[in-house]
């Protein structure tokens, strides 16, 4: 009985490794294949064109790179410094029209340079203000209503 389930067990272990040893010559035969066609018609000259080819399109690539980075540096750069941070109060400046026609706009960079445009709409007469800020301070005095259009636009 004992010898049977060894010859059982010896068949069992016989066919798994035949069935690996299989699979295992499949693939060395195909690696084969696909290497021979890659060294087809190429001898130690062809082959040694054909990397010096890659290394030249590297480098082409490499400089386009080069390129492109620093066109996208520009352009950060461009986005950066534009005025894209924005803070708008409207309000009735003399108390006399309603509507709020009068506005404070205020226009800052990333570092929140830029500048506060004051209109004040009157029934006569309208005046327009133009006030500089710098790193979110102003050195003008600013009104109320300036102070929170500024405020808007530090926190947009």
């Amino acid at each position: 009985m004992k010898e049977y389930i060894f010859l059982g067990v010896t068949v069992v272990l016989f066919l798994i490794f035949l069935i690996l040893h299989i699979k295992q010559n499949k693939k060395i035969s195909r690696l084969m294949n696909r290497y021979e066609k890659f060294m087809k018609g190429k001898n130690a000259e062809n082959l040694s064109s054909a990397i010096e080819e890659n290394f030249q399109q590297m480098d082409k690539l490499e400089k386009a790179y080069e390129k492109n980075e620093a066109k996208y540096e520009a352009t950060i750069h461009g986005i950066t410094s534009s005025f894209h941070k924005l803070g708008i109060v409207k309000y009735d400046a003399f108390k006399e029209m309603g509507g709020n026609l009068s506005f404070a706009l205020c226009l800052l960079d990333d570092n929140n340079t830029g500048f506060i445009l004051n209109t004040m709409h009157g029934r006569d007469s309208s005046y327009t203000y133009i006030k500089e800020i710098i790193k979110g301070e102003a050195y003008a005095t600013l009104g109320e209503e300036e102070k929170k259009a500024l405020e808007k636009a530090i926190n947009y």
